[in-house]
């Protein structure tokens, strides 16, 4: 009797082993092929909010007012075309991000995500599709009076945005002022992308 129990726990212990080992396999492929979470502002992947991820930024979407509620304020606006997926948008998230820094108590910085925008604009001004030609990054800026002043596309140098901020703002020149005081980057992955 006790031949017979000692066969039918080593039968068990067998089967326990095996069913152990198995799940044990399974559990170690999945884990090395499964990728860690890592963010990359290097491909054309999605990541999630770029300017929470690329620019420390996520109060910038959604905007806060759109292209008429600022001009019927007086105030200039910001308007910047981006898709979560594109290498380039990564890249001018952390440039949106300082001219928020910089003009955002006297202007609208209102980003639009291309997917939420029909293909065809309605031709206004003030609506974001009519500047929707699916390259990106796309900046536009209008003045207090809903002026076109900028239209330009891709990761254009901060200096080309900040030019025309000062002279709607009538602010000297760069060259005959003092640099503008920043913002400091909020993580490493900011310090790499302003430069």
């Amino acid at each position: 009797m006790v031949k017979r129990f000692l066969q039918s726990l080593f039968v068990s212990l067998s089967r326990f082993r095996v069913t152990f080992v198995l799940m044990l396999s399974i559990g170690v492929l999945w884990l090395s092929t499964s990728s860690p979470v890592a963010a990359s502002a290097n491909n054309d992947s999605f990541d999630g909010n770029i300017f929470a991820l690329y620019a420390g930024n996520g109060s910038l979407v959604p905007p806060k007012q759109t292209i008429a509620e600022s001009i019927a304020q007086g105030r200039p606006s910001m308007l910047v075309l981006y898709l979560e997926d594109s290498k380039d948008c990564k890249l001018f998230a952390s440039k949106v991000s300082r001219f928020q820094g910089l003009y955002g108590r006297y202007t609208s910085i209102i980003p639009v995500n291309i997917d939420s925008l029909p293909l065809e604009g309605s031709g206004d001004p003030t609506d974001p599709a009519t500047y929707n030609d699916q390259l990106v990054p796309k900046t536009v800026l209008f003045d207090r009076d809903g002026t076109l002043v900028l239209n330009v596309t891709g990761n254009v140098p901060f200096e080309t945005i900040d030019d025309k901020f000062r002279e709607i703002f009538d602010l000297l020149p760069r060259d005959e002022s003092e640099e503008l005081i920043r913002r400091e980057p909020l993580n490493e992955i900011n310090t790499e992308l302003s430069q």
